[in-house]
């Protein structure tokens, strides 16, 4: 018996039949293009929160792992459901754009929808200003999912918001405890510890101890020459040498 979401399944897919050939490759492409870009934003992310404060880095590092464990999650659910895909189980459906995984790739929830879920909502609490671009960014890469004809509307909905509260509960119970070991390693003689911990705000580059410029020392007076004193009648003019006071000599 159809479904309301199998109706929905059969609407899209006829309509990416119906768009532009490039249109559909673009759609096919997006679908592996959306991880990598994810994947860049977690790298720039880290980098511009090494000099932040120690939470700000640890937020920036619990993005790409909680997402990681969202991705687990979302495969143990898919593997303990089994939906089937709806490429081989709606009736009367067109050909998917991509090739139909394979039975036992299971269809419910969606792993990639999961996945962008989880990257946008971390991004968003590491970069709060990329918000705007990571969230739209995640429901098309889910959407897309469906127009290429391999998942269930309701497969990437699930996933989309599976993916993000998973996300968003790990970074706010572990940004604290993530926040101290970040401040302990950015202390540490370890090069590729602190590289990766970052100086922090207003530290220099050495080992991650705080730069304080030596203080400007203070001007030093140098002793004032005393122009050399001249007796006359301590040296005798015509042979230049020095007279001797017999007077003051005892005899």
């Amino acid at each position: 018996m159809d479904t309301m979401t199998d109706d929905l399944y059969r609407d899209i897919t006829e309509f990416a039949h119906d768009t532009p050939s490039w249109f559909q490759h673009l759609a096919e492409v997006w679908t592996e293009l959306g991880l990598l870009l994810f994947g860049v934003l977690f790298i720039v992310a880290w980098w511009r929160a090494r000099r932040g404060d120690p939470r700000a880095l640890a937020v920036a590092v619990l993005a790409p792992l909680a997402t990681a464990v969202a991705y687990v999650c979302s495969e143990l659910a898919k593997s303990a459901i089994d939906e089937e895909r709806p490429c081989r189980a709606v009736s009367g459906a067109l050909r998917p754009l991509v090739e139909c995984p394979p039975h036992g790739d299971w269809s419910f929830p969606s792993n990639h929808s999961t996945i962008a879920g989880a990257a946008a909502i971390g991004l968003a609490l590491a970069w709060p200003r990329i918000a705007a671009l990571t969230v739209p960014m995640a429901v098309l890469m889910a959407f897309s999912r469906v127009f290429v004809g391999v998942h269930y509307p309701h497969d990437v909905a699930v996933g989309l918001v599976f993916g993000a509260l998973i996300v968003f509960l790990l970074v706010r119970l572990t940004t604290r405890p993530v926040a101290r070991i970040t401040l302990a390693m950015r202390g540490s003689s370890t090069g590729i510890v602190t590289w990766f911990a970052g100086p922090g705000p207003g530290r220099g580059r050495g080992r991650g101890r705080t730069h304080v410029p030596a203080p400007a020392p203070a001007p030093s007076q140098a002793p004032t020459a005393q122009p050399p004193v001249y007796d006359p009648a301590a040296y005798d003019p015509p042979t230049m040498t020095i007279r001797r006071d017999d007077t003051q000599r005892p005899y």
